[in-house]
């Protein structure tokens, strides 16, 4: 079963598409034209990212599409030169999504993920309390090696189906329920914990490129480990909370694992290879403090080495079945911030969006919970995530700058607050598990608002006492 054949069933209403199509155009005409208070240039780029923006909203088009579009107009009705408006095509995060997608294809095309997967549900036991604890922390696991959301939720369906067949349950069961609702959730969370996915990755260039800090792999890891800790073991409470198994053990749990190691087989030579590249990448990844090696560059050149014909991990055939489209997106959306932030325009999308934000900043507690706060409730009218980056953390930035505030703190804030989520909308990861039909809304909601709080607890911790044991500043205070 492909990703595109999973997502069929949830796909935008052909009403929203329409209605995103006709205001895409009408939107930038609109404001092309009003007599705003804006320098032409400024102004100009207001209409055109409108278009942008609306069309990622109700998924008008393709979002990689939609992003090239835009940076043709802007090239095009000479807003910015064409250097500027590409500027994302040349830019170190999307090549280092390039090469997360070259690290995820090898870990799935070798069966090293499965292979974890199983691995750890073996040894965590065959409760259903406890294989729902090995699925999640397979999920974290995987993250370092998979760096994509909707990946992951793939190779984990595929395992947690067979799992609901031990059990004899299905679609509408709590067991199915809890199963699918907390590998979907804790796989967006994670995205935004580690740099892996599309999500963060953009997150890290747009903090370094407009704030002006260096955003180290290892630091961002740490920065957010306990959380994850925290994170791992109340998704886990909560979702035996909300629901209660049927069948508290697995009918011959232990015998189905086996069965499904036993398939496998003994390690292949493409997984080992494929486990020597992913343990360099994180080795490398770990210790990027001490020899200064960008997480980019890492990336990168581990995929581009597991193609080489002596090595033979991938091929140039699964080079060309790549999907680049989201390298696209990425790279659209961050040509987008570019233009936004050479015209100016950003200086008035920080007056109009962060102008609340003055009271909040004084201390350490409230600041922290104000872009938390701020953060989560702007993702709910902003379902697209990289689009909200590409928007929102180029402002930010200068609002951090403007207030005499660490960019580097408030950047990671925001980010990881995107990873609370409580519509179904809000992220390709959560469409794609919803679309297997074992939850629905009303059980992400509570989930999703319930981890949201825990989060935001922890994080009210960590910020003041914690962080700045690992070199990072309070928000509050500049570098």
């Amino acid at each position: 079963m492909t990703v595109e054949t999973i997502v069929t069933p949830v796909r935008t209403s052909e009403r929203i598409v329409v209605f995103g199509r006709l205001l895409a155009v009408i939107a930038p005409i609109v404001l092309w034209f009003a007599p705003l208070p804006l320098a032409l240039p400024a102004h100009r780029a207001i209409a055109i990212a409108s278009s942008l923006i609306i069309g990622w909203i109700t998924e008008a088009l393709d979002p990689a599409l939609i992003g090239l579009i835009g940076c043709f107009l802007f090239w095009a009705l000479r807003i910015v030169p064409f250097e500027t408006a590409f500027s994302g095509f040349v830019d170190t995060t999307t090549w280092f999504l390039l090469g997360a997608i070259l690290l995820g294809t090898m870990a799935s095309k070798s069966g090293l993920a499965r292979r974890l997967a199983f691995i750890i549900m073996s040894k965590v036991g065959t409760s259903y309390a406890r294989l729902l604890l090995g699925l999640i922390l397979s999920d974290f696991v995987l993250t370092f090696l998979v760096p994509s959301g909707v990946a992951r939720i793939v190779i984990m369906a595929g395992v947690a189906v067979g799992l609901m067949e031990v059990f004899g349950l299905g679609r509408g069961s709590n067991v199915g329920r809890g199963i699918f609702i907390i590998i979907t959730y804790t796989a967006s969370i994670f995205d935004k914990a580690i740099i892996a996915g599309a999500t963060s990755v953009t997150a890290r260039g747009l903090i370094e490129k407009f704030g002006g800090v260096p955003v180290l792999w290892s630091q961002w890891v740490l920065a957010y480990l306990p959380c994850d800790l925290i994170t791992i073991f109340a998704a886990w409470r909560l979702t035996l909370w909300f629901f209660p198994p049927e069948k508290p053990s697995l009918p011959g749990g232990s015998a189905f694992l086996r069965e499904e190691l036993g398939r496998l087989g003994p390690w292949s030579t493409i997984e080992k290879k494929s486990m020597v590249l992913m343990l360099l990448a994180i080795a490398l990844w770990s210790t990027d403090f001490l020899h200064h090696i960008s997480a980019p560059m890492v990336a990168l050149g581990i995929g581009l080495i597991a193609v080489l014909p002596v090595v033979g991990v991938l091929d140039i055939d699964d080079m060309r079945r790549l999907n680049l489209l989201p390298m696209f997106f990425v790279a659209a959306g961050i040509s987008m911030s570019e233009v936004l932030v050479k015209t100016e325009a950003v200086d008035t999308l920080t007056k109009v969006i962060f102008s609340w934000l003055d009271p909040f900043v004084t201390n350490v507690f409230s600041a922290t919970m104000a872009l938390y706060w701020t953060a989560f409730i702007y993702h709910i009218f902003s379902g697209q995530e990289v689009a909200m980056l590409s928007l929102s953390l180029p402002p930010l930035m200068q609002f951090a700058k403007l207030h005499h505030m660490d960019p580097l703190s408030v950047g990671m804030i925001w980010t990881f607050a995107i990873g609370g989520k409580i519509f179904i909308y809000q992220a390709a990861v959560l469409i794609v598990g919803y679309s297997y039909g074992f939850f629905d809304g009303r059980d992400l909601f509570r989930i999703g608002l319930s981890l949201t709080v825990v989060q935001a607890i922890v994080l009210a911790v960590l910020v003041p006492f914690y962080w700045p044991l690992i070199g990072l500043l309070h928000p509050t205070l500049s570098p």
